[in-house]
């Protein structure tokens, strides 16, 4: 953690600021390696370990991604792939420019940090979190930049002060959060008046939970050991891949059987090579079968929160990841 940074965040529970003892030399005056931030008000105790302050437990509903991010820290990061996946989606998206240099940005739930990696690219300064160990692999990847704070924290509590940041944004994160309305309500009172809030959420389409098998497969896959489900994930994807692309090959089966193969196949997508549609097929069958929530949202429930929010300048559309949300706060 950047020393200078101890100004931007405070207790996640009372609000109140934090102080900060070393626990380690600094092998830079400016950066804290390890430490305890103390709550002025609670007297909560958060440490900060390998640079990151941690605002929640070491093991929570969300491991599963911390489980998976390390394991592909860098699968789809656009500087491995040499492609502008990420690139395009976060642009699309938010509808951002892409100089964004003197603004605060927070981006809620990080994972690896591909599209932290975007954002950085911007110029901004950019707060970023995740709630599992995840951000362990978003330090590894993006920890360098200087434009960066990282932090473990948790959506529905996070650690910033009320009209912190200029935009926030929050990628393929809140359909795994148990009240999914709640962590969408939980991002507004760190935007800035006049901030701008854009999200990303899975589609409810009205066939969803029968033609998706992973919602038949979830209730027991979810409930099975990490590493055990990886290595079963390992062994079946270059079994059934074979035959999902085939099926989507072909238009009449593609929207009727194809989602009966529970791999994720990238193929008819995007342009990459074997090993890497492979790889990022194995990633994503696992975090389809992992996550202990997956709730869908329909379109116009979307809109609710943002009208219920009073946000301005309102977008809610159907977008690459499901539905994308956009609003200002007043």
């Amino acid at each position: 953690m950047k020393s200078d940074l101890l100004r931007w965040i405070v207790c996640p529970i009372c609000k109140n600021g934090l102080t900060l003892e070393r626990t380690s030399d600094p092998t830079s005056p400016d950066e804290v390696m390890s430490g305890i931030l103390t709550c002025t008000g609670c007297g909560n105790v958060y440490p900060i370990e390998n640079s990151i302050p941690r605002f929640v437990p070491r093991t929570t509903y969300a491991s599963s991604f911390g489980f998976q991010w390390q394991r592909h820290a860098r699968t789809q990061l656009d500087s491995v792939s040499g492609l502008k996946i990420s690139r395009d989606r976060f642009f699309k998206v938010t509808g951002w420019p892409e100089d964004m240099t003197g603004q605060i940005v927070l981006e809620a739930g990080c994972g690896a940090g591909r599209f932290t990696e975007i954002a950085l690219g911007t110029g901004a300064r950019v707060f970023s979190f995740d709630y599992s160990l995840a951000i362990d692999a978003n330090y590894r990847n993006n920890g360098h930049a200087p434009n960066l704070c990282l932090y473990q924290a948790d959506i529905y509590h996070p650690p910033f002060a009320e009209n912190t940041f200029d935009k926030i944004f929050c990628f393929g994160v809140l359909q795994h959060c148990p009240d999914v309305k709640g962590a969408f309500m939980s991002l507004l009172p760190p935007l800035k008046h006049g901030g701008e809030v854009v999200i990303d959420i899975y589609n409810r389409h009205p066939w969803i939970y029968l033609l998706d098998s992973k919602y038949w497969l979830r209730p027991l896959t979810k409930h099975i050991p990490n590493e055990r489900l990886y290595r079963m994930v390992e062994t079946i994807v270059p079994l059934l891949l074979p035959l999902k692309e085939t099926l989507l090959d072909i238009p009449y089966l593609r929207t009727y059987l194809a989602g009966f193969i529970p791999v994720a196949s990238y193929k008819r997508k995007y342009s990459l090579s074997p090993e890497q549609l492979l790889e990022w097929s194995i990633l994503d069958t696992f975090d389809m079968l992992s996550p202990m929530f997956d709730q869908p949202q329909r379109i116009e429930d979307v809109r609710s929160w943002f009208n219920e929010a009073g946000l301005t300048n309102v977008s809610v559309d159907y977008g690459p990841n499901g539905i994308n949300g956009r609003g200002t706060k007043q």
